[in-house]
């Protein structure tokens, strides 16, 4: 790799790192800490899943300006904006119950979103920009990074919480996240601009919905758990908030250090990349059948079973999400979509709308679901939501 790969992957990983840190503290307390507030399962959910609505909207609007605002800048700034709002998030507990919280938590979380999504999706467009031959491979690089963040972000959230209260973790996490500002000013160039194309086109083609309705599947599952699993095992597993920062470990872990590997054979073998997306999908869908598990399997909730199936849904996960972006990108130059940024940034901003999507519906349905009947069938229903993806994709037709 030549100075400016090696500086652009320590940039994207360094995004990747401590966006992932900051977005995951909040699960393992953050849910009990506003029950105790007066808020509601189904509230929480939609606080967690309004974040990843506001991020859907800025994917999309920011891929589509990527080339007018510029890359470089849209990483630094919002970068700048996740981390000052992650740090007042940090002081919410100051305010009164209720109604109060409930609009303060949307607000801080919307515009933190906003500036996330400028951040990632730009970093995907970089990514691509920089590694054309290689991306599933520096994706799976960098979801290594992602995974640390997921790992790590848990269990120092509880440990911060239980150790110096609410505060000290958003505050922590949000300077480690804006020391990655003047990082990213100084390794990143400034990119060259190239001509525009179109959303409208780009989502015309079947095999692009097709993948963009696998993306929204698995992030759905994700925020699912961001806003429910927490509760579930404090309540029916009578674990502890630090017993849950490590219990989701068992789910980040394994994504983290699958994703190489899967990077590595997908960009080896493109042609197996369907198969992949197949069968991680079937594995994900049954181990969020039994992670409860589904009542009508009759099988008590445990502790081993919940941390198996988060293992496996990591592997899973991994598998099927890894090839996702890579075909996309080919999906896009195969249907007359020039090799630029401009492309890049289309495609970076689709993803990161459609997972953001997902991360909406995820805790926000998931949640509604929980309230009214439990955990065990709204899991199920994550479930059936990505087998219904794998009864639909067929590896063996070839989609334009």
């Amino acid at each position: 790799m030549s100075r400016h790969q090696i500086l652009t992957l320590i940039a994207m990983a360094s995004i990747n790192f401590s966006s992932m840190i900051c977005y995951s503290i909040l699960g393992p307390f953050f849910p009990n800490e506003a029950k105790k507030k007066g808020v509601s399962q189904a509230m929480i959910g939609l606080i967690f899943g309004i974040y990843a609505l506001c991020t859907l909207v800025g994917s999309l609007l920011l891929g589509k300006y990527i080339v007018q605002i510029g890359a470089k800048f849209m990483i630094v700034a919002g970068l700048f904006v996740s981390s000052v709002c992650t740090v007042l998030f940090g002081f919410l507990d100051q305010v009164s119950d209720g109604t109060v919280f409930v609009v303060l938590c949307f607000i801080t979380r919307c515009i933190n979103a906003i500036g996330f999504s400028a951040a990632v999706t730009s970093s995907f467009a970089v990514s691509a920009k920089v590694f054309p031959e290689n991306i599933a491979t520096v994706l799976g690089f960098m979801e290594i990074f992602t995974g640390l963040g997921l790992i790590l972000g848990p269990p120092l959230g509880s440990w911060l919480y239980q150790s110096f209260g609410y505060e000290i973790p958003f505050v922590f996490t949000g300077c480690l996240l804006f020391a990655t500002v003047p990082l990213n000013m100084w390794i990143l160039p400034t990119a060259v601009p190239s001509s525009q194309n179109s959303f409208l086109r780009l989502c015309t083609r079947m095999k692009i919905l097709l993948i963009c309705f696998v993306v929204f599947s698995l992030s759905s599952g994700l925020g699912f758990l961001d806003a429910t699993l927490s509760i579930f095992a404090i309540e029916k597993l009578n674990l502890s908030a630090g017993s849950v920062g490590l219990l989701m470990i068992g789910l980040s872990l394994p994504y983290g250090a699958a994703s190489p590997v899967f990077g590595v054979i997908s960009d080896k073998y493109p042609s197996i990349r369907k198969w992949m997306m197949v069968i991680g999908g079937m594995a994900t869908a049954v181990s969020f059948c039994f992670l409860g598990p589904l009542p009508v399997f009759h099988i008590r909730s445990q502790l081993w079973l919940t941390v198996l199936m988060l293992i496996v849904v990591g592997f899973s996960l991994c598998m099927t999400c890894i090839p996702t972006f890579a075909e996309m990108i080919a999906c896009a130059h195969e249907n007359g979509f020039e090799e630029g940024l401009s492309t890049l940034g289309l495609v970076s901003g689709l993803f990161s709308a459609v997972w953001s999507a997902g991360m909406f519906f995820g805790p926000t349905i998931g949640g509604y679901i929980t309230q009214a009947l439990n955990f065990e069938w709204s899991a199920g229903v994550q479930g059936a939501l990505i087998l219904a993806y794998v009864l639909e994709y067929d590896p063996n037709k070839n989609f334009h």
